[in-house]
Parts: C-alpha cells; sequence; structure tokens
C-alpha cells in the first residue's frame, strides 16, 4: 500500500530535494512544467507508474521514451538530477517513480496549481517497451475512445475531464493538429467543432508545407499557469487538439467541462483527487529500486 509517510524514518528530506531540484530546472527552461506532468501521464498509462518511461533503449530493446507519442517528452535530466541527489543523501531509498509522482505534483503547485499529498511507495519496474505507446490516448481521440482508455486504468469520466485540463500548461506540435486545419472530410475543411477565427490563425502558424518544426501552438491562452483557462477556450471552440474540443462536443463530459470553467477551485480539487488516483495506478511494490533512472540495475 502507498503511504504519505512512506520515507518519512528513511529519508525525511527526500521532498525538499525533489523540489528544489524542479524548482532550478524551472528558473533556466520554463517548459519544465508542462514536461515532467506530461512524463508522469505517459508513464502511469503504460505499465502504471514505473517509472518505465524513464529507462534508455538499449541494441536489444526499444524503450518507451522512444515510442512515437513520446518522442517529444523532453526534460528527463530533471528527474536524473534529482536522483543523482537523492542517491547522496539517502542511497538505494527512493525509486524513481515516486520522484516523477512528486516532480508531477510540484510542477503544478510551483505554477499556480493545486497541491496534494503524493502517497509514495512505489517500485521501478524493469520492462520498457516502445510498442506499448500505441496505448496512450491520441489528440484524435473522441470521447468514446477517451473514455474507455481512461476505464482501462480505473478511471472514470470525471477523471478524463479533470485530468484533461492538465493541458494548461501544455504545447503542441502542429503534426498533433494539422489534419483538423485542411482537407477534414469529404464535407468540411476545417473541423467544424473548431472556432473559425482561431482555425485561422493556426492555419497561419502551422502551413502546408511546414519547414519549421518547433512551430505550433500552446494548448491555451496562459501556457505558463495552472489555470481552468483551458476549459474556457474548450468553450469557444479553441480547443487545439480533437480529444480536447471533443469533450465539449459531447453531453457525457460537457457538463463538467461547463463546471471547470465557471470554478476554478473545484477544478483544482477534482485535479488533485484524479492525479493521487492516477498515481496508484499498476503500482509495483515488489520490484526495484534503480540507482540511476535510466537503466535497470
Amino acid at each position: 500500500m502507498l503511504d504519505a509517510h512512506y520515507y518519512d524514518q528513511t529519508c525525511p528530506q527526500a521532498e525538499t530535494i525533489i523540489l528544489d531540484t524542479v524548482r532550478n530546472a524551472i528558473v533556466h527552461d520554463p517548459k519544465v512544467p508542462a514536461r515532467i506532468l506530461r512524463m508522469f501521464f505517459h508513464d502511469c498509462f503504460i505499465r502504471g507508474c514505473d517509472a518505465s518511461i524513464l529507462l534508455d533503449s538499449n541494441p536489444g530493446n526499444l524503450a518507451e521514451k522512444d515510442g512515437p507519442p513520446n518522442i517529444s517528452v523532453r526534460s528527463f535530466y530533471v528527474i536524473d538530477d534529482a536522483k543523482a541527489m537523492l542517491e547522496t543523501a539517502c542511497p538505494h531509498t527512493i525509486s524513481c517513480a515516486d520522484v516523477i509522482a512528486i516532480a508531477a505534483r510540484d510542477v503544478v503547485a510551483m505554477s499556480g496549481g493545486p497541491y496534494w499529498t503524493v502517497l509514495k511507495g512505489r517500485k521501478d519496474g524493469r520492462v520498457s517497451k516502445a510498442n506499448d505507446t500505441i496505448n496512450l490516448p491520441a489528440p484524435t481521440f473522441n470521447v468514446t475512445q477517451l473514455i474507455q482508455s481512461f476505464a482501462k486504468r480505473g478511471l472514470e469520466v470525471k477523471d478524463l475531464v479533470a485530468l484533461s485540463g492538465g493541458h494548461t500548461l501544455g504545447f503542441s506540435h502542429c503534426s498533433s493538429f494539422e489534419a483538423r486545419l485542411r482537407n477534414f472530410s469529404s464535407v468540411h475543411d476545417i473541423d467544424p467543432s473548431m472556432n473559425s477565427e482561431f482555425a485561422e490563425k493556426l492555419r497561419k502558424q502551422c502551413p502546408k508545407t511546414n519547414k519549421d518544426h518547433n512551430a505550433g501552438k500552446f494548448l491555451d491562452s496562459t501556457s505558463a499557469t495552472f489555470d481552468n483557462d483551458y476549459y474556457k477556450q474548450l468553450m469557444e471552440g479553441k480547443g487545439v487538439f480533437g480529444s480536447d474540443q471533443a469533450l465539449f462536443g459531447d453531453y457525457r463530459t460537457r457538463w463538467i467541462v461547463e463546471f471547470f470553467a465557471k470554478d476554478q477551485s473545484l477544478f483544482f480539487r477534482e485535479f488533485a483527487s484524479s492525479m493521487v488516483k492516477l498515481g496508484n495506478v499498476g503500482v509495483i511494490e515488489n520490484g526495484e529500486v534503480r540507482r540511476k533512472c535510466r537503466v535497470v540495475n
């Protein structure tokens, strides 16, 4: 069983060490919060929260981090740095999986979002396969596909809508939403669920022959601040991903979007409780504590 006080005796300074590392990283790179939050999500969604996303590929195995949806997950060095400090302070004690879970909470809180108590005691997995990343929810999913994907991990519709709000810190490259901007279907050039002025803006940012590999769009208009702006954007037809906008287009999720758009403190409470729930997915209690997060012991 995971426990809030898991390291109280063995490494009481663990959370402070992680917090300081994360804070220093953000000073140098403002993209760190979105990246760490996504790392936690992508880790827990594959084999449960077991830090399998941190393992490097080797000649015999292509690891999760090299699967197509994870190529753009960056900032692994933040977890490496925190882990190196922890190994000095309390050797072989804190799992890499717990470092990700704590860092994800810290980046949300530091960006103006809610703070919650992270339950600890996860162990690190030894298996990481790039092919498994096919199981991550795609930006093209409709609500039925999203609900099914989350249900497989024991997460409900409310968790789906709350955790999607993590996109308040996100950035997307053009490739993830381009299909909505041109030749969307035989009837519509542009995805009809998209605000037309917004679509025009995006078409300018993502021209047909796009030479700029960094081109893209922040997923809400206050991308450095964790807030409920994401939901307000959805209500205006300004969701960047089809899977985001779908949440407002479906009766099963629309009412929750409306609640979160109206009441930020409600969103914060629900986000925090869904993050705790996500952090419980597929927890291994008899694995190992990796000394270096990129390789098994």
